[in-house]
């Protein structure tokens, strides 16, 4: 198996790298970046480019490493024994397979995504440590262990909103998605809005590119946020000449709330607008 990229996914020749380098170790690969890069979608476009089903497991604050072995339903149990239902009788009906026994019972190899790794508790990578080395587990309440038939492709992502530990970096291939450059934006640019006017599309990024320098920002807009803004500037056909007006740095940009999503970054970019007006 070899990643080459896909048409609907621009990936740069080091990610294409990060990513068969994971696949020949058969390590996990933790991938860190800024919201926006990415960082979901390239699991979901290796399991494409490969041809292999796609298991996505999204965490939350609460999700627990439990829950991606199995989880035993004893509620469920408790009230089927008190309507005297026989299934009662065989535990296996309240045992729920989770994302690691799915993609380990699975016949072919899969791709497995574990989204946003940092949201759950600090000792939830560590949880799965032994689970992701070996590839196995014991089910306990059905006294059997779980073993992967064919290693899964696993894609970890991360936001840095907590550090993982040591012993969990250990056993990943790590790879930083950068923000990209202005010639990868294009080529970004280029898959979802292939037919996008050149002069709208300068424009459009010398703008983007100038609030992503402005010091301060709190949220600094992503590639994301850039797609939604020229959607909504084709949706409403703001001409190139509206971007590239003298008032350009003393007003907003026309659809600013597709780029600055919090009023801190709203009000820091109008007290430069006032500035600017004032050194006029």
């Amino acid at each position: 198996m070899r990643f080459e990229g896909t048409s609907a996914y621009v990936a740069t020749a080091d990610l294409m790298l990060a990513v068969n380098a994971a696949i020949r170790l058969q390590r996990p690969l933790l991938i860190k970046g800024e919201p926006g890069t990415g960082k979901t979608m390239l699991a979901e476009q290796v399991a494409a480019a490969l041809q292999l089903p796609l298991i996505e497991w999204h965490i939350k604050s609460t999700t627990k490493a439990q829950q991606g072995l199995y989880e035993y339903d004893a509620v469920n149990r408790l009230r089927d024994s008190q309507l005297g239902d026989p299934r009662v009788q065989d535990i296996a009906n309240y045992i729920v397979p989770g994302v690691l026994w799915q993609a380990f019972e699975a016949a072919e190899p899969t791709v497995v995504l574990i989204d946003e790794i940092d949201k759950a508790d600090i000792e939830f990578p560590n949880d799965l440590l032994r689970e992701l080395d070996r590839m196995e587990f014991h089910c306990y309440e059905l006294h059997r262990t779980v073993r992967a038939q064919h290693r899964p492709l696993v894609f970890i992502t991360s936001n840095n909103e907590k550090e993982l530990p040591d012993a969990f970096l250990r056993r990943c291939f790590f790879h930083y998605i950068k923000f990209p450059d202005r010639d990868t934006m294009q080529r970004i640019i280029d898959v979802h809005f292939p037919g996008l006017k050149k002069a709208l599309l300068r424009e459009a990024l010398e703008v983007f590119f100038e609030l992503r320098d402005i010091p301060g920002l709190k949220k600094k807009p992503s590639t994301s946020e850039l797609l939604d803004w020229l959607k909504l500037l084709v949706a409403e056909d703001i001409p190139p000449e509206v971007l590239r007006s003298k008032d350009q740095k003393t007003s907003l940009p026309p659809l600013a709330g597709a780029l600055l999503k919090n009023e801190q970054d709203v009000h820091l970019f109008e007290r430069l607008i006032f500035m600017a007006r004032q050194g006029r």
